[in-house]
């Protein structure tokens, strides 16, 4: 079987990819796209193999890293799922009280990937808080296609809801400052731009490639934004000149950045649509925004 590598991998791969992900496509009906491309010594198999997440092997840091103290904890969201579980993850050695960051995951569930960039906010000096959006239906199934299905059962309003109430539970937090900021992932993007529109005491908010909101909501916002965008997602992209011309026209504090030539998902390393010198420079940037307006 060959070994595959990214540049061995057409772009329409990547956006059959996208739209599996984001349930445009059953797994059948990906499968049987797929083996389009299975050519010149690439199986099916191969491919699915390639392009699937591989959350085993690409954890940038560990579940027990002695640098951080890490715990699951419980918060009451009565307008959203009720009680819903997150992942808390803050530096081992701080002694006084840290700002935070909300970190919110994709339209799958809090997965290993997510978790994992929950470590990474913490190492900067941070409380940050996972919550898991699955936590009415039982938490993350343990896979990203189970995590689509039940995902999909819920409102996302409601599911907006419950990570407000984690930005709540994370400002009034013992060994918080209370200024508190949000990054967010995809669906996560999206909650990460309403969230700034439903919380005036909002710190910061930082979507990466996320639907924006609706025009008539912009006037909300009183957070500063840093958006982040992947220069060939046209699905996502399609949506910004608008909230762009609404952000001017209220004068709204805000930074954005296109990536050139790299795919939805480029900041996620367990896939191969990651981008390594793209997420590194777009998590740099996220860092000193954070640093700047929450420290």
């Amino acid at each position: 079987m060959k070994n595959l590598r990214k540049e061995d991998i057409s772009q329409e791969v990547f956006d059959l990819y996208d739209a599996y992900a984001h349930n445009q496509l059953s797994r059948r009906q990906f499968m049987d796209k797929l083996s389009t491309y299975a050519v010149g010594g690439i199986t099916v198999m191969s491919l699915l193999s390639f392009i699937m997440p591989d959350y085993k092997n690409k954890l940038q840091v560990a579940q027990d890293d002695a640098r951080l103290k890490t715990e699951y904890i419980t918060y009451e969201s009565p307008e959203g799922g009720g009680t819903i579980r997150g992942l808390l993850a803050r530096p081992a050695d701080a002694t006084g009280k840290l700002p935070g960051i909300v970190v919110v995951h994709e339209n799958r569930g809090l997965n290993p990937h997510i978790e994992d960039v929950c470590r990474r906010a913490a190492l900067e000096g941070y409380i940050a808080l996972a919550p898991d959006a699955l936590t009415p239906l039982g938490g993350y199934p343990g896979n990203d296609d189970d995590g689509r299905a039940l995902q999909r059962q819920r409102d996302r309003y409601k599911m907006l809801e419950d990570f407000i109430m984690g930005f709540r539970y994370l400002k009034s937090h013992e060994q918080s400052t209370g200024k508190v900021g949000v990054v967010g992932f995809c669906f996560g993007g999206w909650i990460s731009n309403m969230m700034a529109v439903r919380l005036p005491d909002l710190g910061a908010a930082v979507p990466f490639y996320g639907g924006q909101p609706d025009a008539e909501f912009v006037p909300d916002i009183q957070a500063p934004l840093m958006l982040q965008y992947a220069g060939l997602d046209e699905r996502v992209n399609a949506g910004w000149p608008a909230y762009e011309a609404a952000l001017q026209a209220h004068d709204k504090d805000y930074a954005v950045h296109f990536y050139p030539e790299v795919n939805h998902g480029f900041h996620n390393d367990t896939t191969p649509r990651y981008d390594a010198e793209a997420a590194k420079l777009a998590w740099e940037r996220t860092i000193n925004f954070f640093n700047s307006k929450l420290k």
